[in-house]
């Protein structure tokens, strides 16, 4: 399943935002680009007169045209790349390494319009993914990854992978497959049953520290440390059969190449669509005396994780063996920002929200503490993990955040005369 909606999130989070929110100078176009290995993946080209510097916005599974920063970046005087990649609002195959060659298309097109800087601006899922690309793009092309987690080949080394002349962060998450780490629920005892559960290791069971929101409950260490072993073995299981999955396709494609037989060549292309029950158990969301800071109580999906968990919503719920391991295992991904985060040179922008739901404290000095860049900032405003404030009456998270970015920007990159 794909991250929050519009819908889901409520418009009050101050995501999304209309166009005619934009500087009346604004122009924009279309684009449809071909990626190396040949997928189509579309982005939008908003600009303002005299703009030299683009700022690219991008998500891995969601479709960013109307970012709440987009206005904002546009009266500072950038243009703005919203582009999609080849799995947007669909992570069912989701493959970072493809995503990758998504980003590099991107990426062409810009230097080919001749920007003099452009900055990636990664926000959530988006930040992993720009800390990726330019951990691969940084590298030589025969020392980039060959395989993805799956064994398959990733076409890396051939593509054309652009570098960039600074980054931003805004409220990245450690990665999708950390995320769900931290998140995934292990107290599943039947993969087939969506309501079995080990009671020892429910996260909701009052025995076990849980109590009745919005009171916070209140884990034990031990309770804790017994939680956080379980997750990663089930993550572990899931990975094995994944693998096993992957090594009958592998089988059945060199039967195929053995015998040219139909047979096994439908072997091949049956899909194997691997279900992962209960995905919005962090105890950090129901529990905030564990790495404190200004967040509300409950999930990015809502108030009540405890009943959330148990329903259709949430991450990394429906996956392909090749997308589990490629995006959704925080034991086999490559799409770990913490990993990556050393191929991080260019100058590096990171916005803290102080009442994210996603990355917590501890996940962000890890970040932070990664980045390979020696012109590194990093910098806390209010704010909720997709920008919305915290209390009522106050500025945004994104409005916020949308200072400090501009502020960054205007010391390093020549940036159009501010607009209306």
């Amino acid at each position: 399943m794909s991250a929050p909606t519009a819908a889901t999130e409520g418009l009050g989070a101050g995501r999304y935002v209309a166009a005619d929110e934009r500087p009346a100078a604004t122009v924009t176009s279309v684009h449809e680009l071909t990626t190396s290995d040949g997928a189509t993946v579309r982005g939008v080209l908003a600009t303002v007169p005299g703009a030299r510097t683009v700022v690219c916005l991008m998500h891995p599974r969601q479709d960013l045209t109307h970012h709440a920063l987009v206005p904002h970046l546009l009266r500072a005087g950038t243009a703005v790349w919203t582009q999609h990649t080849r799995s947007v609002n669909n992570d069912l195959t989701l493959v970072h390494e493809q995503a990758l060659l998504d980003v590099a298309a991107g990426m062409v097109f810009l230097r080919e319009r001749g920007f003099d800087a452009i900055v990636p601006l990664g926000h959530s899922g988006g930040g992993t993914l720009y800390a990726f690309y330019l951990e691969q793009a940084g590298l030589a092309p025969d020392h980039r990854l060959a395989t993805t987690p799956a064994g398959r080949p990733t076409t890396l080394a051939a593509a054309s992978m652009p570098a960039v002349d600074g980054v931003v962060f805004l409220a990245p998450h450690p990665g999708q497959g950390r995320l769900l780490l931290g998140c995934i629920d292990p107290s599943v005892a039947d993969e087939r049953d969506p309501l079995s559960v080990v009671p020892d290791l429910d996260p909701f069971r009052a025995e076990n520290g849980f109590v009745e929101p919005p009171r916070s409950a209140s884990y034990a260490p031990a309770f804790l440390e017994r939680y956080r072993a379980a997750q990663r073995d089930r993550v572990a299981r899931i990975d094995a059969v994944a693998r096993e999955h992957v090594a009958r396709v592998a089988e059945a494609r060199a039967a195929h190449r053995a015998s040219g037989d139909p047979a096994d060549r439908r072997r091949a292309l049956a899909p194997h669509v691997i279900t992962v029950f209960r995905t919005d158990a962090d105890p950090r969301t129901v529990d905030l005396s564990l790495d404190p800071s200004e967040r509300p109580y409950g999930s990015l999906f809502g108030a009540r994780p405890d009943l959330i968990n148990y329903g259709q919503v949430g991450f990394g719920r429906l996956t392909t063996p090749e997308a589990w391991l490629s995006t959704w295992s925080g034991l086999s991904t490559n799409a770990d920002f913490v990993r990556c985060a050393p191929g991080v040179t260019v100058p590096t922008l990171f916005v803290e929200l102080t009442g994210d739901q996603a990355a917590f404290p501890s996940d962000t000095r890890a970040m932070v503490g990664a980045l390979g860049a020696a012109d590194r900032t990093h910098v806390t405003v209010r704010g909720t993990h997709f920008g919305g404030a915290i209390a009522a009456g106050e500025p945004t998270g994104n409005e916020l955040a949308a200072e400090q970015i501009a502020a960054w920007l205007r010391e390093r990159h020549e940036l159009a005369p501010p607009r209306d």
